[in-house]
């Protein structure tokens, strides 16, 4: 039996001139400048300049999921356009910036050229594709409303892409601060403070408690904060790479993260909204409740509320109704419960949970700019105090020098 040879294709910049003898440029993949010159030639674009792309000062660049929730938007407008589907992802691709984003979107391409379906296409690249895109990219090519899913997918990626952004602007803030605070504090400690210390072994008198307990710290991080930052680093290691393989830490973990007393509601609310959003789009596509909620489960973005969801999918395969399953988990506020029972009678499951996704995120939003608010003036503060503590520490001796004389 014949193997076929995977043939590495790399990326070609062109100039020529199309049908209508109008000058275009683009970029392409190929095997060689032969296969592109043919592959132009075949859209009607007669190649004048061939090249290879220089990739020697280019940013390879990553796939994120905003640029994923981009190019969901993108193919949405250009299929609604009635733009053929191979020469939507051609302009998209294209014309993309970010190299990786470019090779992907290609790649789709060149399968479904070869009579690949759009979801399978999809399918080969989970990473960047998950169970719930492929899903409703299923549902719409079986119901002949590619355009109409992808619309929905489009509108679902920016929700929550748009929700993510609000929580990590959230912990951005103070986790910045904190790191210009501690990078601050050892600078003074190291170099500063030595200063000092010298200066005040020249005055023959007992220094404060406060100044002979900062000198005491900066000598020891000048003689231990080697060894201290990499039990500090290793502890962090560690933690990192045992989170990312014990589903007991992560559990334990988002459990702590809930329980917190101002960033704990957010959390909720952005679980809560990601949920909703996802039931309603897997919903509004078709696809079965016990189905779409596996996909809502991976969704939710915490764990807590990840197995809460696939307990809640047992349930309702068995027959129970989602309002009651959703209450025997203890996680849904009673107007998130309430709002579903109402979608579940009157047959509008999908508005519902839409209605409650809104809710959640406007309220998230507001959440964040509140704590955004509260902890500019707090984390200043604390700065202040921190590093002005040091400053006052090493001027106390002065200060009793001089009520001295």
């Amino acid at each position: 039996m014949a193997q076929s040879i995977a043939i590495k294709e790399t990326p070609f910049q062109w100039e020529g001139v199309d049908s209508n003898g109008k000058k275009v440029r683009g970029k392409s993949l190929g095997a060689s400048e032969s296969a592109v010159r043919a592959e132009l030639r075949r859209k009607g674009v007669v190649a004048k300049k061939v090249r290879k792309q220089s990739t020697l000062f280019q940013k390879k660049g990553t796939v994120t999921p905003a640029d994923i929730a981009i190019f969901s938007r993108q193919l949405a407008t250009m299929l609604a356009a009635g733009i053929p589907l191979v020469q939507a992802f051609d302009i998209v691709g294209t014309g993309h910036d970010n190299p990786a984003m470019q090779k992907l979107i290609l790649a789709i391409k060149a399968d479904v050229e070869g009579g690949t379906s759009l979801a399978d296409a999809l399918a080969r690249h989970p990473l960047y594709f998950d169970d719930l895109f492929v899903n409703l990219v299923t549902a719409g090519e079986q119901a002949g409303a590619l355009e109409t899913l992808l619309d929905k997918i489009a509108t679902y990626k920016e929700k929550t892409e748009a929700i993510k952004k609000k929580i990590k602007k959230a912990l951005f803030y103070p986790a910045a601060v904190l790191v210009v605070a501690t990078i601050v504090t050892t600078i003074l400690l190291i170099f500063v403070i030595p200063e000092f210390e010298n200066l005040f072994q020249g005055f023959g008198a007992d220094l404060p408690g406060f100044t002979r307990m900062v000198i005491n710290l900066s000598q020891f991080v000048r003689a231990e904060g080697i060894v201290l930052a990499m039990i500090i680093a290793g502890i962090i290691g560690s933690y990192l790479y045992m989170y990312k393989r014990s589903k007991k830490l992560r559990m334990m973990q988002d459990r702590v993260m809930l329980k917190l007393p101002i960033l704990g509601p957010i959390l909720e609310k952005s679980a809560i909204a990601r949920f909703a959003r996802t039931l309603s789009t897997m919903f509004a596509a078709g696809v079965p409740l016990v189905e779409g909620l596996e996909s809502v489960a991976g969704a939710t973005g915490n764990i807590v509320y990840e197995v809460a969801t696939l307990e809640i999918r047992d349930e309702v395969a068995t027959g129970t109704r989602l309002q009651q399953c959703m209450e025997n988990t203890g996680l849904f506020p009673n107007m998130v419960i309430q709002m579903i029972a109402v979608g579940e009678e009157s047959g509008s499951l999908d508005d519902m949970s839409a209605k409650v996704a809104d809710f959640f995120e406007e309220d998230v939003d507001n959440a964040v700019d509140s704590l955004s608010s509260l902890l500019e003036p707090m984390i200043m503060s604390i700065l202040g105090v921190l590093v002005g503590g040091l400053v006052v520490a090493m001027y106390l001796p002065i200060f009793k020098m001089g009520a001295v004389i």
